[in-house]
């Protein structure tokens, strides 16, 4: 009569979990960290520069500018979730996690994704309203809404990350798995789970299919009434200009809807490849570092709050030298 529960505990004594990360040479496990490590800094230097840029400039004070600080802020955690357990992979030969860890990295993760994914949409909406009813733009894009929608955002992804964890976490794992990434992922879980996870799978899916494919429909309309608005305006620098507002946004929706799609898309059979961790780094490193590059080299406005903030900083590091001599 005892065997079963002894068979249960056995089942659910796991506290840690590997990552296996990227299997290489110690030179290229280095190399590998130093590169992780400047995107890493870059940015968080790069959104940092852009949240306080549109901070300290009144001419950015616009719902544009507010939606792409709630961006730039999301980044900066999102990349902090993962990217210091990596850094610190790379040089120790223990990979382990702990299994609180783990979901707590996950719950983070799953947060911050689906944040952004409602977040790009939200923004799509506001240059809808932009191009399409401009002269209604600042009685519709008031501050009460901007500041509903972003908290919508931040509400969603909150939310939906505590419904997955809630199927998620209560998995049974036998002893010590592998987890065939580098970080703590649904499917890799999914996969390394030691009992039926098809309600996991089901939710994890419903979920997604909400938090995707929603704000991609939100996403297309948009952007097919702005296109179609842009196409009836007669001058051709009139056209560009209209486009040139949100084209920055265009690639960011692409960069990051593709990547995450690619992997969010496919069965979690998938992850057995080590294939599928090179195309995680995409959305997980190299959007993250080329957004806030994106947004300053379309948008001029950015430029140039960004030039005054820094020119500002620099006169009064100088001052203050004065001061103190």
């Amino acid at each position: 009569m005892n065997a079963r529960p002894e068979r249960e505990d056995n089942r659910t004594a796991t506290t840690q979990f590997i990552l296996l990360g990227f299997p290489t040479q110690p030179a290229i496990q280095l190399l590998l960290f130093s590169l992780f490590l400047v995107a890493y800094l870059l940015t968080l230097l790069e959104n940092f520069m852009i949240i306080l840029a549109i901070h300290s400039d009144g001419q950015l004070h616009k719902p544009m500018y507010f939606f792409l600080s709630h961006l730039s802020f999301l980044e900066m955690w999102y990349v902090t979730v993962i990217s210091p357990k990596m850094l610190v992979d790379f040089l120790s030969h223990d990979k382990s996690i702990s299994f609180a860890g783990c979901m707590t990295q996950l719950y983070f993760f799953v947060t911050f994704v689906c944040t952004e994914y409602i977040l790009l949409a939200v923004m799509a909406f506001d240059r809808y309203v932009a191009i399409c009813n401009p002269l209604r733009y600042p009685a519709i894009m008031s501050n009460q809404l901007c500041c509903a929608l972003a908290g919508g955002c931040w509400l969603c992804g909150l939310m939906t990350a505590m419904i997955k964890m809630v199927f998620i976490a209560r998995l049974r794992y036998c002893g010590m798995p592998h987890i065939n990434h580098y970080f703590c992922d649904i499917s890799p879980l999914l996969n390394v789970s030691c009992e039926d996870s098809s309600q996991a799978e089901l939710v994890d899916f419903f979920l997604a299919l909400m938090v995707i494919a929603v704000p991609l429909c939100v996403v297309a309309a948009s952007y097919v009434a702005i296109i179609t608005t842009i196409l009836k305006i007669p001058s051709a620098p009139g056209r560009y200009k209209a486009f040139s507002t949100c084209a920055s946004h265009l690639t960011v929706v692409t960069l990051f809807y593709s990547t995450t799609l690619f992997t969010y898309a496919r069965p979690k059979l998938m992850y057995a490849y080590n294939s599928n961790k090179m195309v995680s780094v995409l959305y997980t490193v190299i959007v993250p570092l080329l957004n806030p590059v994106i947004y300053c080299l379309r948008n001029r406005e950015v430029k140039v709050a960004l030039k005054k903030t820094i020119l500002c900083r620099a006169e009064g590091t100088e001052e203050d030298r004065a001061l103190h001599v």
